[in-house]
């Protein structure tokens, strides 16, 4: 049974619309999920897209915390192997001074980005390869509970500003690497089924099998982030869903496009390159519909938590999908 329903934004940029209008959009549409009943706003990390604006999920909770009041608002997530530990540890910390009980930390060890930008995220003396991920995840925690390694080289280090507590630490995952991660490392997990390549109910039993208790996490905890489109009506949805389709199809590149309008075909473009995996279904319909697809897809993995990645062109198509799933489920 789904408690809890969440998002997971992106910040798409429609065709047509700016940076700036999708970064706004993230802050109405926090705005009217807040007033909708979700429980938590979570902001991706995408480098050098045409198509996703949020490439500093650390600047954009704020200003999203800023404007709403009680909805749980973090990052889906942080791409940690680009980063210091101290570092991270150190903005959320102040996310949380500013925010308290508020702010989640999701972690991930994906690029966000090509290989090339990673390189140039990566360009400089201190630059981690993705091995180093489980003892980057450990540095933070370390930090957070005001621990660090006593014979290491920053036992006197304490991230600032000190709190009484710190953000919780999710650990996103795709793959069976990231998802035993966590479960070494005790923590909860977000398992990522619109990137995923594999069905991931196998990756999650294991995670549950081989998860070692941790003092704030005794127990395993799964989260599912999932795309859904919702629409007043089953054509509406599919008229908004090939957005999204067409995007796909152009190999995720350039803004979002306007959806194909009935009796019209996608226009086609050569992009200069498509990757040969198989992609996602893309979940889309009305309300009812939609909510069957969740409930049985979260009972499958065990969550009691659902978070939505939405992209549609129009802006309050995307409101509207969140408003008719919190009717649906009943979160007001």
């Amino acid at each position: 049974m789904i408690r809890h329903l969440g998002v997971v934004d992106q910040s798409p940029i429609p065709a047509g619309f700016t940076a700036t209008d999708a970064l706004n959009n993230s802050i109405d549409l926090a705005r009217r999920c807040e007033a909708f009943g979700f429980h938590r706003y979570w902001v991706a990390e995408h480098h050098s897209s045409q198509a996703l604006a949020g490439s500093a999920p650390e600047i954009l909770i704020g200003r999203i915390a800023a404007a709403t009041e009680t909805i749980r608002v973090g990052s889906g997530g942080v791409m940690l192997t680009h980063y210091s530990a101290y570092k991270v540890a150190e903005q959320f910390r102040m996310l949380h001074a500013l925010f308290p009980g508020r702010i989640d930390l999701g972690l991930g060890r994906a690029p966000g980005s090509d290989q090339i930008t990673a390189a140039a995220l990566a360009k400089g003396p201190g630059a981690l390869s993705a091995d180093h991920y489980p003892a980057q995840v450990v540095e933070i925690e370390a930090f957070f509970n005001d621990r660090p390694d006593p014979a290491g080289p920053f036992a006197s280090v304490r991230a600032t500003p000190t709190t009484d507590d710190a953000p919780p630490l999710w650990l996103l995952a795709s793959s069976q690497g990231s998802a035993g991660i966590a479960a070494h490392l005790g923590l909860p997990l977000v398992w990522a089924h619109f990137i995923a390549q594999s069905d991931g109910r196998s990756t999650v039993d294991a995670y549950r099998e081989n998860y070692r208790p941790s003092p704030q996490w005794p127990e395993p905890v799964v989260m599912l982030a999932t795309t859904a489109i919702c629409a007043d009506t089953s054509d509406e949805a599919a008229r908004l869903a090939s957005s999204v389709q067409e995007w796909r199809e152009q190999g995720l590149q350039g803004k979002i496009p306007k959806p194909t309008e009935p009796g019209h075909a996608p226009i086609v473009r050569s992009p200069p390159h498509v990757s040969a995996r198989p992609k996602k279904p893309l979940l889309h319909g009305e309300p009812q519909t939609v909510k069957a697809s969740l409930e049985e897809l979260a009972e499958g993995f065990g969550a009691e938590e659902v978070l939505l990645v939405t992209i549609t062109h129009d802006h309050q198509a995307r409101v509207r999908s969140h408003e008719l799933l919190a009717e649906v489920f009943g979160l007001r």
